[in-house]
């Protein structure tokens, strides 16, 4: 298993909360912090490196 972690954003582009994520692999951490993307942005981490920034839901649903 593999340590990732994903910190959900503000909007204020501050760290709000940290959530560790053991995975498989990095598509399977990619879909758990897609996932947490409900409120806030998500930045999905493997120890010094950032893999993908989610944008929250509620951002992507008003610009649909």
């Amino acid at each position: 298993m593999l340590e990732f972690a994903a910190y959900l954003i503000g909007e204020d582009g501050h760290i709000v909360n940290r959530v560790d994520l053991l995975c498989a692999d990095e598509s399977e951490a990619k879909t758990k912090a897609a996932d947490l993307a409900i409120k806030f942005d998500v930045e999905l981490w493997e120890r010094a490196r950032r893999i993908e920034t989610f944008l929250c839901r509620l951002e992507r649903d008003a610009e649909s």
